[in-house]
């Protein structure tokens, strides 16, 4: 059987100034989260490995990750940061590869107020660079700026990118549009891999149903396929809304339609075709 990956989770040292954006009402997040944390979760919804995303835009941060990833072998890879648009991104790419565990890059654009940020032609220069590895691009957007998105994709064919979140669309509204249509036509492009990730917090915390998750798993599986598309906790930013056990239940019920060929795949193949995981 395929080992089940939790594609998307983040650790943090919690330090206010750096993480301005946990406010009051995520005050439970208030902590450092590390491992130990994590790992008495993982049995609770049968997963195998995790993938550790970036939190903080540093190469120190990066270089943290890595190292725990040596440490712990369930942490089967990372997604982390380093200056894209950087006169030295090629010299920091050539370090930070010759770490097997990193699988991914990533940067924070749902916070950058230029609406044309991934457009910028120094971004634009790293991500060819990027083409030169074997590491993924994980794009963090929210759903207003999937137009860009698009553009940006289509302009980078040989480069594969994983959306995450699922594009943060206004579920807590009900709204489906106009993010539907918009990630339709992002999903029309092969190279794009998504994760079905990030949905409670962009829900009422406090109330969330799995009627309401529905509509947009609908959308994602039927515009990506189980062949394209992958799940994540994004713990543990998700527990301001669910525990682990819970969110993956909720999954498997969101994906009850599927085969276990498919289930499979969804749980855990495609991370591991997309991310090259061991």
């Amino acid at each position: 059987m395929t080992d089940r990956i939790d594609a998307h989770q983040h650790f943090w040292h919690y330090s206010q100034p750096e993480y301005a954006w946990i406010d009051a009402s995520m005050a439970p997040l208030q902590r450092d989260m590390l491992p130990q944390d994590l790992a008495p979760e993982l049995a609770t919804a049968a997963i195998n490995g995790v993938l550790t995303v970036q939190a903080r835009q540093t190469v120190e941060e990066t270089m943290w990750l890595l190292q725990m990833a040596n440490q712990f072998d369930w942490i089967r890879g990372v997604i982390g940061w380093a200056e894209i648009a950087g006169a030295n991104f090629c010299e920091e790419l050539e370090i930070l590869t010759s770490n097997k565990h990193l699988k991914g890059l990533r940067h924070v654009v749902q916070a950058e107020q230029d609406p044309k940020f991934l457009l910028r032609d120094a971004f634009s220069s790293g991500i060819r660079a990027l083409q030169s590895t074997s590491l993924v691009y994980d794009l963090l957007i929210v759903e207003h700026q999937l137009p860009n998105a698009i553009e940006f994709v289509r302009q980078h064919p040989n480069q594969l990118f994983v959306l995450d979140h699922i594009a943060k669309p206004k579920i807590a509204a009900g709204l489906l549009e106009p993010w539907r249509t918009n990630l339709r036509i992002l999903a029309k492009e092969q190279n794009v891999y998504c994760k079905l990730s990030g949905m409670v917090t962009e829900a009422a915390w406090d109330c969330w149903t799995i009627g309401d998750l529905r509509p947009y798993a609908d959308v994602v599986l039927e515009a990506f396929g189980p062949s394209r598309l992958m799940i994540g906790s994004d713990w543990p930013v998700c527990t301001v809304g669910t525990s682990y056990r819970r969110w993956f239940s909720t999954l498997e019920s969101l994906l009850q339609s599927l085969s276990q060929t498919e289930r499979e795949r969804v749980f855990g193949g495609t991370a591991i075709e997309a991310y090259r995981l061991s």
